[in-house]
């Protein structure tokens, strides 16, 4: 098994056990400010019909919450098996089954495989990707007309829990680890696509942003 496989492995180990955990959370507060900034900047571009992606969909509650408000269908990627149980059960309880597809997987790899999307989202995501650049392009690729992340904001505190991070995931001998990239280059990438920024906000540690297509 090479390093960038126990990587993978290790990084779904992780999350799935994580996944009853979100449960739980979104049980007892419902979604974190993020992403319902998220989702008011992804619905003023309009998602009637919309098609969806969510790459590191976790347990789906985002997607679920557009399918409601009127959005067609929706493909959900992630790399945790526990994180996709999570968010098939949520789907068929939510009536939402029908209109939900789950791919299990590291999407850069599965990017061939999976359908183009009017609407892209990746919450926490960029993250989670050494090599942003290739998640980036081939996500853009995919993307017919709103792009739409959160990503760690570069400053010292962010810095100094990411650093946290890993040297608490060291102590469990956990390969997984967090990342924060350049916002400037990030933003750069995404225009370069042909994409404009339509809506913005930042809490203390993250920034929300969505993106139409020129």
């Amino acid at each position: 098994m090479n390093c960038c496989t126990t990587i993978r492995v290790d990084t779904g180990r992780l999350f799935s056990w994580l996944a009853v955990l979100h449960r739980l959370r979104f049980r007892m507060f419902g979604f974190e400010q993020t992403q319902r900034q998220l989702i008011d900047g992804i619905k003023q571009a309009n998602i009637s019909g919309a098609e969806l992606l969510e790459i590191g969909c976790g347990p789906g509650y985002l997607h679920h919450s557009l399918l409601q408000s009127g959005a067609a269908r929706a493909t959900g990627v992630d790399l945790a098996e526990g994180m996709l149980a999570e968010a098939r059960s949520a789907a068929r309880a939510a009536g939402l089954y029908r209109c939900t597809d789950y791919r299990l997987g590291d999407f850069v790899e599965l990017a061939d495989e999976v359908p183009d999307a009017d609407i892209t989202i990746l919450d926490k995501v960029v993250c989670c990707y050494p090599e942003w650049q290739t998640l980036l392009d081939r996500s853009l690729e995919k993307t017919r007309r709103v792009y739409a992340l959160t990503y760690p904001r570069n400053r010292s505190a962010t810095r100094a829990g990411v650093r946290a991070m890993h040297w608490i995931l060291s102590l469990v001998r956990c390969c997984y680890q967090p990342y924060i990239h350049d916002p400037e280059q990030i933003e750069k990438r995404i225009r370069e696509h042909g994409f404009y920024m339509t809506h913005a906000v930042c809490t203390a540690a993250w920034h929300t942003q969505v993106y139409c297509r020129r």
